[in-house]
């Protein structure tokens, strides 16, 4: 192997142990823009390929799903599609029977190691 592959592969398994710290997020939700933050700040792309990557990895999973396509990532969960049945609704002010329309929605199932980490995070608060 030359050095170059050598230097090559210890980049990437940094990679894999980054700590991604969301800690100092102002607000409790991870964003598309603090998403390319990190990027820009522990991988080292600039900021206009960091915002451009996080939009291509967002849009594949979009077109994905308007595709009809489910979209898997290992570790993390399942997004479906799932289509739902017309059927009859009511409206809650005037009791009216209205009929809802058939449409597709989309599910989030979290992977088993996704669950078994937030877990672990509750456990950890509550002690």
């Amino acid at each position: 192997m030359t050095s170059t592959n050598t230097t090559q592969n210890k980049n990437r398994q940094e990679y894999r142990r980054m700590d991604f710290s969301v800690e100092s997020l102002e607000t409790p939700a991870l964003t598309k823009a603090h998403l390319a933050e990190l990027l820009f700040e522990q991988i080292g792309l600039n900021k206009r390929e960091s915002k451009d990557m996080i939009d291509a990895f967002f849009d594949l999973i979009s077109d994905s799903l308007v595709d009809g396509n489910d979209v898997k990532i290992s570790g993390f969960g399942n997004f479906q599609i799932r289509t739902k049945a017309p059927r009859p609704g009511r409206n809650p002010r005037t009791g009216e029977a209205i009929p809802i329309q058939a449409r597709r929605v989309v599910t989030f199932h979290a992977s088993h190691k996704l669950k078994d980490q937030i877990q672990g995070l509750n456990e950890a608060a509550v002690e």
